[in-house]
């Protein structure tokens, strides 16, 4: 199980590359089927997301764009409010350290930033059976991954992202890179879940605030705050409704 992260924080340096972009075909498809996906928390309890990261010495060379497009998205997901979120993350020789839950974004995108890749290989497994021991204990609504390789058995990996999805934990998987290995074990992990797969690029902080921000109106509010925002233009809003009629 991962435990409660008491690093010290201390910069970052990684070399700037281009990224792509995704068209706005692929944004319409992945906000549909995510939120198609999320379940709604139950009566007097926050929705709970979990945020993993895998901080190996691979994606150093764009740890820098890599940590302000995570932050984005962590603070996207924390000034929706109605959720609370858990920052989990592997690095070096076996450690995969968890927060505490929160939905303050401060104390965890200040340890976020903190953060420095080391070598090791990925941890993934470990990461979903953290997901599953926390959903057992509170219901967990969705799971998003940042990862850019895969150095794990997949059948494995496979068999803890289905667990996830009978469970109704969906794994948003978001890859850094073009591992063509990596793709298609986040892409089976992401289906198994009832998840999506994605490529981690400069529009993943957007999409990710259009879904939870509409999954997070749903959860408060009903269908009449997801009506008020469609009314005001919300593309989120809209592509749940539409789900919901």
């Amino acid at each position: 199980m991962a435990k409660e992260d008491k690093s010290v924080p201390f910069a970052t340096k990684g070399a700037e590359v281009p990224t792509s972009t995704s068209s706005s075909a692929d944004i319409a498809a992945f906000l549909k089927a995510a939120q198609q996906s999320v379940s709604k928390p139950n009566s007097g309890h926050k929705g709970r997301l979990i945020f993993a990261l895998d901080a190996t010495m691979s994606r150093q060379p764009t740890w820098d764009i890599a940590c302000h497009l995570q932050a984005d998205m962590f603070h996207s997901a924390a000034q929706i409010g109605g959720l609370e979120i858990q920052l989990v993350y592997f690095r070096g020789f076996e450690e995969c350290r968890a927060s505490k839950w929160a939905d303050n974004p401060a104390r965890l995108s200040g340890m976020m930033s903190g953060l420095r890749c080391q070598g090791g290989r990925t941890q993934i497994r470990k990461v979903l059976a953290h997901c599953m021991n926390e959903t057992q204990r509170q219901k967990v609504q969705a799971v998003v991954y940042i990862g850019d390789c895969m150095e794990e058995e997949v059948d494995l990996l496979c068999e803890r992202a289905g667990e996830l999805g009978m469970r109704g934990v969906p794994l948003f998987m978001f890859q850094e890179g073009h591992d063509p290995l990596a793709e298609q074990a986040f892409r089976e992990m992401a289906r198994l879940s009832k998840g999506v797969y994605h490529r981690f690029d400069n529009s993943s902080a957007s999409i990710l605030k259009e879904l939870l921000s509409a999954v997070a109106a749903f959860s408060a509010g009903g269908r009449a705050a997801l009506e008020d925002m469609s009314g005001k233009g919300h593309k989120g809003a809209r592509v749940l409704i539409s789900h919901l009629r």
